[in-house]
C-alpha cells in the first residue's frame, strides 16, 4: 500500500482562507426564474440542519449532465457558499449512478443539427462548474455510490471529502468515443501513483470504491447499506468545520484493501509500460511483456488501446503528461481547447463517429478518421493544444478572486 500514498491533496482546508477578501453573505435565492422546469427536476435540493444536498435526478440516463444542470448546479453552490447559515455542502445521484458524465449524445444531436453554440456552452458552464467546486470555501461531501464516469469525476473529485461504497465504479472511457478525459481529469489521473493516470486515460478500465481508496482518489469507503445512516448523521450536524464532518464519515466509514486481483497490484508492470513518451512506444512495451509473460491482462489491455481513436489516444498521452505540471485552472483552460477542437470536424470527425457507433446506433465499430496512429501528424495533435483564434473565446476562470493549486 505504500506505493498509493503521494496521490491527491489530502487536504485542503487552507483553501478557505485563499480569498483575501470578505465576502458577503446573503440568503439564498429563489432560482424559479433562472432554472427551466427540467434542471429544477434533474437537480433536486434537500434542506438539512446545517448544510444542502443537490442530487443529481437523471437516474434513466445514469445522471448525465446537461448544460442546464450544470449551471444551477453552479447557481446553487454560489448562493450556499455566501450563506453563513449553510455549514457545508453534499452531493449525491439518485438511482444506480452517481454521474455517468455529460450527455454527449445529446451534444451530438445538437451540433449535428448545426448548433454550434452547444459545445462552447456545454464545456463553458461544465469546467467553471468544476473550477467552484476545486476551490470552494465550505467543507464538500461526495457521496459516489454507483457509475461515476467522465465528467462525473470532475465534478466530485476537486471536493474535500469523496465518499465511495462496494457499488461504486469508476472510469474514464473518453478514448473509445474518440474524445479526451476532461473536466479537470487531466489534472487529477496525472497525480495518481506512477502511471496509473495514464493506463487508466488509454485503456478507460474501471477501478472499484477500494482502488480508489487505495489511491487516494476517495476520502471515505462506507458500504451501500449503511448509506441512509451516514446521511442521517450528516443531515444533523449544526458545523462548518472540516474536522467535524471528517469525524462523522469515519464513525460510519470502512477500513479496505484491494483484493488479489486487482490493477493497483499490477502497478510495477504499468509503470514500465506506460512511462514512455509515446503511444507506439507504449503498446510496443505492452506487446513484449505479453510475449514474455503471456499474462491474459496485456492482451486485455492491447485490445482495449487498440479498440480506441488513435487520435484521441495521443492527445490523450500529451494531456495528462502537461496536466501533471499544471494547476487545476490550467489543466481546464487547456481542456476547453481540446473539447472544442474535438467537437469542430476540423481535423477529424472522431468524438461524432465514436458516440454513433457506441452509443446512437450501437455497432461498436467505428470507423477512425485518420484510422491508425502512423497517420497522425504532429501537427494534427498540436492542433488540440494551441490557443483559440480571434473569433473563438478562451475560458476564463476567476482565478484573481479562487487562487488555484497545484
Amino acid at each position: 500500500m505504500q506505493r498509493f500514498k503521494a496521490l491527491l491533496p489530502q487536504s485542503r482546508f487552507s483553501l478557505r482562507t485563499l480569498c483575501s477578501h470578505r465576502r458577503a453573505f446573503s440568503a439564498q435565492p429563489s432560482y424559479a426564474e433562472y432554472d427551466d422546469d427540467d434542471s429544477q427536476q434533474q437537480i433536486l435540493v434537500e434542506g438539512r440542519a446545517k448544510s444542502r444536498a443537490a442530487i443529481l435526478n437523471r437516474p434513466s440516463l445514469l445522471n448525465s449532465l446537461t448544460a442546464s444542470m450544470v449551471a444551477r448546479l453552479k447557481r446553487l453552490y454560489d448562493s450556499w457558499e455566501e450563506n453563513s447559515d449553510i455549514g457545508f455542502v453534499l452531493m449525491k445521484g439518485s438511482g444506480r449512478a452517481f454521474c455517468s458524465g455529460a450527455d454527449v449524445v445529446r451534444l451530438y444531436h445538437s451540433l449535428n443539427e448545426g448548433n454550434t453554440d452547444e459545445a462552447e456552452q456545454v464545456f463553458k458552464t461544465l469546467y467553471s462548474f468544476v473550477y467552484l467546486q476545486g476551490t470552494y470555501l465550505k467543507p464538500h461531501v461526495a457521496i459516489l455510490d454507483g457509475i461515476t464516469m467522465g465528467c462525473g469525476s470532475g465534478i466530485s473529485l476537486p471536493g474535500m471529502f469523496r465518499v465511495v461504497t462496494d457499488k461504486t465504479i469508476f472510469s474514464h472511457p473518453e478514448a473509445q468515443i474518440g474524445f479526451h478525459p476532461d473536466a479537470g481529469a487531466s489534472y487529477i489521473l496525472s497525480r495518481l501513483p506512477g502511471y496509473l493516470g495514464e493506463y487508466l486515460a488509454l485503456t478507460g478500465d474501471k477501478l472499484n470504491g477500494v482502488e480508489m481508496i487505495a489511491c487516494r482518489l476517495a476520502t471515505h469507503y462506507s458500504l451501500n447499506a449503511r448509506l441512509a445512516l451516514l446521511e442521517e448523521r450528516l443531515g444533523k450536524l449544526l458545523t462548518d468545520e472540516p474536522s467535524v464532518v471528517e469525524a462523522s464519515l469515519a464513525q460510519y466509514g470502512d477500513l479496505v484493501y484491494p483484493d488479489r486481483s486487482s490493477v493497483l497490484h499490477r502497478i510495477d508492470t504499468i509503470d514500465r509500460c506506460f512511462s514512455h513518451e509515446t503511444v507506439e512506444e507504449i503498446i510496443e512495451a505492452l506487446e513484449k511483456e505479453a510475449a514474455e509473460s503471456y499474462d491474459e491482462w496485456c492482451s486485455t489491455t492491447l485490445r482495449r488501446i487498440r479498440e480506441a481513436s488513435p487520435l484521441s489516444l495521443k492527445i490523450i498521452l500529451r494531456s495528462i503528461r502537461e496536466g501533471r505540471f499544471e494547476t487545476l485552472d490550467k489543466c481546464l483552460v487547456r481542456e476547453y481547447r481540446m473539447s472544442l477542437r474535438g467537437t469542430s470536424k476540423h481535423v477529424s470527425s472522431d468524438f461524432f463517429e465514436g458516440v454513433r457507433a457506441r452509443m446512437v446506433d450501437k455497432d461498436f465499430a467505428p470507423k477512425w478518421d485518420p484510422p491508425s496512429l502512423k497517420e497522425i501528424s504532429e501537427d494534427m495533435v498540436e492542433y488540440y493544444f494551441s490557443p483559440l483564434s480571434e473569433v473563438e473565446s478562451e475560458l476564463v476562470l476567476p482565478t484573481a478572486l479562487r487562487e488555484p493549486y497545484m
